[in-house]
């Protein structure tokens, strides 16, 4: 599983104008890692510097030994050759695909039997053969995150993927959530505003301020040092 290496610049246009990104980090592999900070620090734009949707300015973001990219050197993987898998928080569903066929969708080289698996861990056996438009948020959630596991990624990126749910649900979903990164035993890169959701599920805090890392450590640790901290709305 990879070591995360990022050292990017990034001109961001928010609501206060003009931040310059500047994040500096490694990212040991395996880290459940959640990424906090208010709206507009920059949260989102770095899971898509990573999954290469969105290109820095400038700096380089190399996994292991494998360079993604280099500013200098003129290298950007494309995102279809980056081994990561990315939970959006509208899920990105398809309308005509049932739950089994998004998984086999998902999956490198097809594979009943571990589509099966997923669809018995995430308890989605019986919805096998519904569309996304028969789903409740909750099972919609379990989907996009057992679709993102079928792809067998080596670093997973989930952007707010309890958001949009209501408190139980988002009780419920956060075992789902540990459950996929163990499952894969991947490094997890997930965007919370919300501290007790980061308290169960990170074992690492990245704080964004104005686009700046201000703070990477334990959960324990970031928020004993900063009672002001509140959920973030």
């Amino acid at each position: 599983m990879p070591t995360i290496l990022i050292d990017i610049q990034h001109e961001m246009h928010t609501s206060d104008g003009k931040v310059m990104m500047e994040v500096c980090a490694e990212i040991p592999c395996q880290e459940l890692l959640c990424i906090f900070g208010h709206s507009g620090a920059g949260k989102t734009t770095l899971l898509r510097m990573i999954a290469g949707l969105t290109t820095p300015h400038a700096g380089t973001i190399q996994v292991d030994d494998e360079v993604w990219f280099d500013s200098t050197r003129k290298i950007n993987v494309i995102p279809q050759r980056r081994n990561i898998g990315f939970v959006f928080q509208d899920y990105a569903l398809f309308p005509n695909m049932s739950i089994a066929e998004h998984l086999s969708y998902a999956q490198k080289h097809p594979n009943k039997a571990e589509v099966d698996e997923l669809l018995c861990l995430f308890e989605l056996e019986q919805l096998s053969d519904r569309k996304p438009h028969q789903l409740s948020g909750g099972q919609k959630q379990r989907v996009a995150l057992a679709r993102a596991l079928a792809y067998k990624p080596s670093i997973l990126l989930l952007d707010e993927p309890l958001s949009a749910l209501d408190y139980e649900m988002r009780l419920e979903l956060r075992a789902e959530i540990i459950k996929s990164h163990l499952h894969l035993g991947s490094t997890t890169l997930m965007v919370s505003h919300d501290i007790p959701e980061i308290n169960e599920l990170a074992t690492q805090v990245m704080v964004l301020k104005g686009g700046k890392m201000v703070k990477m450590d334990t959960p324990n640790e970031v928020f004993k040092s900063h009672a002001h901290y509140r959920p973030l709305q």
